[in-house]
């Protein structure tokens, strides 16, 4: 095991490499909660049992200089152990690890300072921890102090601030101390919008000097808009690096497949979202791609095919079938049915399928819930009707839109405008 750590960039060499890393920590299941039983064990000279657990298992990967790296994974998938491998937190048990230039990191909420002592003292703390001088902190602590917007509080010890505060000191110190190599690890999600704008656009700022970037984050759309590249990190391995659009595809995927497999129906909680006098029974919603395979993940742009599956008992006569759509966080987006779209299905009876076609899902990346339901001609009586009988998630695609529900569509442009008649409206 070497690790090798240089105060500047060298010419030519990556900013992080690592070859074959691994850390590893010891579990121990026979946990004494007292002197008896400690004394118990020491007689009976019985040994402890003991697990050995690694959170990262020979990681090999290579950061340039200049790299905007994003971190996807779940949690316990070793994204906060490497990041501390990196600031020298801890060592790697195994493997070769070279890192040239300064590092600075924001890893956890209040890393590094010191409860008692206030806003202003801690900044000296911090920076003297980066490797500055005191006179380099005199010359930045008053643009230190009005980046963090924390107004007299900087002089009031930090175990009194929110999490939000801790933030705002950290991130404004850390950037401030024009680091090579700069480490985030989530907490810019504490902070309030307007602070997490701030924080992106110095990191745009940091981006332009040349510096290098870390960032471990749970939102794919943070990662795709500053990340100029991204590894999937679980179990302790890389199992995908590249472009952050695809990277992040493939991360969405696999977990919309493990949902998926985890998925258990109650019986009684389907019963109580199930109701109707049953003369037409909707067995069965499946969601199928364009070339006709189910699916419960779709990317937005994507043709989309629901499949309603029912069993008419007995003769019924022209019944409406219909869907709803809400978003999980309870959105009604959409309820299409075959009498808004002029559809007469005339008598049914036994089995049979009626199908809705999205030609382009406008839908933007998050999950879904799709309600079903079947009626008389009248909307008088409820045959079927099955609240939230299943799940499915939009994962990105082509929709360039990234805020809100749907992607309109539409586009920008830079019109000609006829001057005369801009100057009577101005006139009227």
């Amino acid at each position: 095991m070497t690790v090798v750590r240089r105060p500047a960039v060298e010419p030519g060499q990556p900013a992080i490499e690592l070859h074959d890393v691994s850390r590893s920590f010891r579990k121990n299941r026979d946990f004494e909660r007292s002197l008896q039983q400690r004394l118990m064990r020491a007689l009976t000279r019985r040994q402890s049992t003991i697990d050995v657990f690694f959170p990262l298992k020979d990681v090999s990967l290579r950061i340039e200089t200049g790299d905007f790296l994003g971190i996807l994974g779940p949690n316990g998938a070793g994204k906060s152990t490497l990041l501390k491998l990196i600031t020298g937190i801890i060592p790697p048990t195994a493997g070769d690890l070279t890192v040239n230039g300064r590092v600075c990191s924001l890893l956890e909420l209040g890393a590094g300072f010191h409860p008692d002592l206030t806003g202003r003292e801690n900044i000296y703390l911090n920076g003297s921890i980066y490797g500055m001088s005191r006179r380099e902190i005199d010359k930045r602590i008053e643009r230190i102090i009005d980046f963090a917007e924390l107004g007299d509080f900087i002089d009031t010890p930090v175990k009194h601030y929110s999490s939000g505060m801790y933030v705002r000191l950290g991130f404004s110190v850390a950037i401030h101390t024009d680091p090579d190599i700069l480490l985030v690890d989530e907490v810019l999600a504490v902070g309030d919008v307007n602070f997490q704008q701030k924080c992106l656009r110095s990191i745009e700022l940091f981006r332009n000097r040349g510096g290098t970037l870390i960032l471990v984050s749970h939102d794919l759309s943070t990662i795709q808009s500053v990340c100029t590249r991204a590894i999937w990190l679980e179990d302790g391995r890389i199992h995908a690096d590249g472009d952050p659009l695809d990277v992040g595809m493939a991360y969405l995927e696999s977990m919309a497949h493990r949902e998926h497999e985890h998925t258990q129906v109650d019986a009684a909680n389907e019963a109580s979202r199930r109701w109707g006098t049953g003369r037409v029974r909707i067995h069965t919603a499946e969601l199928c791609s364009a070339d006709g395979q189910p699916r419960d993940y779709f990317h937005n742009g994507e043709t989309l095919h629901i499949r309603l599956h029912y069993h008419a008992d007995g003769v019924v006569s022209a019944p409406i079938f219909g869907i709803a759509i809400h978003h999980q966080n309870g959105a009604h987006v959409a309820g299409p049915n075959t009498d808004f779209d002029g559809l007469v299905l005339g008598d049914l009876q036994g089995d049979g399928c009626v199908e809705y076609i999205v030609p382009a899902l406008p839908l933007l990346e998050g999950v879904y819930n799709l309600t079903v339901a079947v009626v008389d001609a009248t909307n008088t009586e409820t045959y079927d009707y099955r609240d939230r009988l299943s799940q499915f998630r939009v994962l990105r695609g082509a929709a360039t839109d990234r805020y809100g529900l749907v992607a309109l569509g539409g586009y920008w442009q830079t019109p000609e405008i006829n001057t005369t008649s801009r100057e009577a409206i101005f006139q009227e």
